[in-house]
């Protein structure tokens, strides 16, 4: 069998296309997550930023029994909004979380970055909100911070998931 060098060169060509193909899509994937480590960074800032920081301390002061001593306090108008700083600060933290909910429900975002850095405070925050979510869920707002409960749930699977792995806080494995 003889092979002309027509034939060599078709075969170099063929798999320099190939291994173009291959390295292009690994640069797409490694541009895919530092473009999402990019995106959870710039939220992280806004978590750290001073602005953000007093809404989620004037929230976390918040007392309250219940849903109806809350709005008794805090939120007396029919529609739920209020002048009142506290009710700013409610809004801004719900805000907040509801949009890393809604990057990781699109799969915009990776849950461990995502849980590594925000984990206690979307924990904390949405169990001090829960009774106020649900209230105004009952009173004719369904899908209320629905985004910011589907972070939460899946922060609370993840921590699952690595307790009974005996993994802690390293990354569960794929």
């Amino acid at each position: 069998m003889v092979v002309d060098i027509q034939t060599v060169s078709i075969m170099i060509a063929s798999a320099g296309v190939f291994l173009a193909a291959i390295y292009y899509i690994f640069q797409l994937r490694h541009q895919a997550k530092q473009r999402q480590t990019d995106l959870v960074i710039r939220l992280y800032s806004t978590l750290g930023s001073k602005e953000f920081y007093e809404a989620l301390t004037k929230f976390m002061m918040m007392e309250f029994k219940d849903y109806d001593d809350y709005r008794k306090k805090y939120a007396p108008s029919p529609t739920g909004f209020s002048e009142k700083p506290e009710v700013t600060a409610f809004n801004q933290v719900g805000v907040f979380y509801e949009g890393i909910g809604v990057l990781l429900y699109m799969k915009l975002i990776d849950i461990n970055l995502t849980s590594r850095l925000f984990r206690n405070a979307v924990v904390y925050t949405w169990e001090k909100m829960k009774p106020i979510i649900e209230g105004y869920r009952r009173e004719g707002h369904p899908q209320l911070l629905a985004e910011y409960e589907y972070l939460y749930n899946e922060m609370k699977k993840r921590e699952q998931k690595l307790q009974q792995s005996g993994l802690g806080r390293q990354e569960i494995p794929k």
